[in-house]
């Protein structure tokens, strides 16, 4: 009787869960582009400890100081507005705003990260990713206060052409900057107590600290892709494609973080894309670039007469903004073939207009990969079949539609983790659980364990034993 009068209520269960599991694996917005199935869970572990080296403001809020005292416009950008450098018209002065030059915005990260250990402890939202300490005893990273990227592009923009690459002090103060930096660090305690693998410094520009690579090269290094370092890669080229290792030693997956690019353009939420996207597909930047993105080229030539495909030349001044918004809000699809480096701004401009991103770039590396799979809100396709004629766009309109909204409602759950910007003057404020900072301090945090174990190997080395550098790609 007993086992009788329990068979109903099991049967009932057994019946009520597979209807809950029928429901969720027929719905697409269940499935959520994330490897956790909670986006925003609360820290499972101490948050990281951070210190900050001791370097000069000049370094960091001191070199904005001097940008927004720049009185002339930057060479790059052709046809500047009248004000060449338009000021805010006012900030905290201990906290300058980062310049809205966009081939510098783009690479704020420093920024925002340095903004953050600014913040006072009691401001703190609680389920923060990082702790600044002042202990260096307590750290598991020290962080180097250096922006470095705005330095390199202060440089670029506004110093003598081809000076960049000289080392010349007197006429390359990036140069300078950079040597500057490398002595003051290399000269500290923390430095020597880990030989600079529990470092972490902000190299989101290709060209940042381009001429002192090779000594911070064992550090954590944040950056957006690896083609700073392109032509230590090229040496291992054949024919014009990359082999399956690249024989260098500074740069790896293993040690150092894919960050993103800030992105330039606003923020289209869900519940607002309500406009009709009649363009298939939407690119617009400079056709013409180097190394492997000549690949863009190609696909330009391709795709220039195609009906319902724009390619379009794009400037990063007032007008080019404008028209990537249009651009990308009233088309289905953009693309992001590789430049002068596997990635761009463009693909989180894409994610933040709600524009199905669709990748020619075969070595890309992306941020936050084992936290988030692209694929959930992304199309890859190789350059070698991109590159065959009618085959992109006869991909492209194959896509159902079902599958284009389930693409899109998975990209607009992920916005979140690509904003920087707290709202707050200086980025001194709670940042969001679900943003850009704490993803990155969270992919810090897993490096942790590796650099202590490199660490603790060296202090047991022998004297006189050589271990050899080895490349770890991947």
């Amino acid at each position: 009787m007993k086992r009788r009068s329990l068979s109903l209520p099991i049967a009932i269960f057994v019946a009520f869960f597979l209807l809950i599991l029928l429901f969720f694996s027929s719905n697409p917005l269940s499935s959520l582009p994330l490897s956790s199935p909670n986006p925003n869970p609360t820290l499972a572990h101490p948050p990281l400890k951070v210190f900050v080296a001791d370097l000069p403001r000049s370094f960091n809020y001191g070199l904005l100081d001097q940008f927004w005292s720049l009185s002339t416009p930057d060479s790059r950008i052709p046809n500047p507005s009248s004000d060449p450098n338009p000021k805010p018209r006012k900030w905290d002065s201990r906290y300058p705003p980062y310049p809205d030059n966009p081939l510098i915005q783009q690479y704020s990260t420093e920024y925002w990260l340095l903004g953050d250990l600014e913040t006072p402890q009691d401001l703190r939202a609680r389920d923060s990713a990082a702790v600044r300490v002042y202990n260096l005893e307590e750290s598991d990273v020290v962080f180097v206060p250096f922006f470095a990227t705005l330095s390199a592009e202060m440089q670029l923009g506004w110093g003598k052409k081809g000076e960049f690459l000289k080392k010349d002090e007197s006429s390359n103060l990036d140069y300078k900057r950079q040597k500057e930096v490398v002595e003051i660090i290399k000269r500290s305690e923390a430095w020597k107590r880990s030989g600079g693998r529990d470092h972490v410094f902000v190299l989101t520009d290709p060209v940042a600290m381009w001429h002192v690579k090779a000594d911070i090269a064992p550090a954590i290094l944040l950056v957006v892709d690896f083609g700073g370092w392109y032509k230590l890669d090229s040496k291992s080229m054949e024919n014009g494609t990359v082999p399956e290792r690249i024989q260098h030693t500074q740069v790896s997956l293993i040690k150092d973080v894919i960050v993103p690019y800030t992105h330039l353009l606003p923020t289209l939420p869900i519940s607002e894309d309500t406009a009709t996207r009649h363009t298939l597909l939407y690119f617009k930047g400079a056709k013409h670039r180097h190394r492997g993105g000549l690949v863009r080229e190609k696909l330009w030539d391709m795709l220039q007469n195609e009906p319902d495909v724009i390619m379009e030349e794009g400037f990063p001044n007032s007008t080019g903004r404008s028209q990537s918004i249009k651009g990308m809000r009233s088309s289905q699809f953009c693309l992001h073939p590789a430049g002068d480096t596997p990635s761009s701004c463009r693909l989180f401009d894409a994610v933040a207009s709600l524009c199905i991103p669709v990748i020619v770039s075969d070595n890309i590396p992306l941020p936050f990969e084992g936290i988030m799979d692209y694929s959930k809100f992304a199309l890859f396709v190789s350059e070698g079949h991109a590159l065959q004629k009618n085959y992109l766009v006869t991909y492209l309109r194959g896509i159902s539609a079902k599958r284009k909204e389930r693409l899109k409602a998975n990209m607009a759950r992920v916005q979140s983790v690509f904003e920087f910007d707290n709202g707050y003057p200086g980025g001194v404020g709670p940042v969001p659980r679900e943003g850009a900072v704490n993803h990155i301090w969270e992919m810090v945090y897993q490096k942790v364990p590796m650099v202590k174990q490199a660490v603790m190997r060296e202090r047991r080395r022998p004297e006189g034993v050589v271990v050899p550098l080895r490349c770890h790609c991947t």
